[in-house]
């Protein structure tokens, strides 16, 4: 017999022999003519076909040398806790993904672009109104000016509409100036 038995394997692996067994029957073992296993080239193998999370569950967490995991300090592509680790940060991704998702749908959260669009649309409007407003209520407000005028002084008193309307303008223009320094942060 050139290799190992299957208990032998087993024993030297730290495997039960029916994961062993399980193993040769999947094709993760290398064996000699004779049947029994060449430990060396299946360990290379195993290692290779078997999902390392899968390989530290059967072993009950430790590491093929008794260590517990990151006992070498190192974290390389063949290292299950680089495999741990990346498994751990997608199943944080995927949960604040969904908790976002769930946050979306109950609309608690929205579209951030969306958001600066309406805020904008919001500002241009409210600015068009403001900007053609002297011109709505200038003629009424000289008109109320003038008869206020008119009982308080007992004279005719005329308010030029065109006067008042450029007064009311730069005013409101320099309102709208003011504000527009303003500047939404959605952040």
């Amino acid at each position: 017999m050139e290799g190992l038995s299957e208990r032998a394997y087993a024993t030297r692996s730290g495997l039960s022999r029916g994961a062993v067994q399980k193993a040769r029957k999947n094709g993760r073992l290398v064996l000699f003519a004779d049947g029994s296993i060449n430990a060396v080239a299946s360990d290379a193998r195993r290692g290779a076909m078997t999902d390392p999370d899968q390989q530290m569950r059967s072993r009950g967490g430790i590491g093929s040398e008794g260590a517990g995991i990151g006992s070498t300090g190192v974290s390389g592509p063949g290292d299950s806790t680089s495999y741990l680790k990346a498994r751990t940060a997608l199943t944080v991704y995927q949960a604040q993904e969904r908790q976002l998702s769930i946050q979306r749908k109950k609309g608690v959260l929205v579209d951030r672009a969306r958001a600066e669009t309406l805020v904008f649309r919001l500002a241009r409007q409210e600015r068009d109104v403001w900007v053609t407003w002297p011109t709505r209520v200038a003629a009424l407000m000289a008109a109320q000016l003038s008869a206020e005028m008119e009982k308080a002084s007992g004279g005719a008193v005329t308010i030029e509409t065109a006067i008042l309307q450029r007064v009311l303008e730069t005013h409101v223009r320099e309102q709208l100036d003011a504000l527009a320094d303003l500047r939404v942060s959605l952040e």
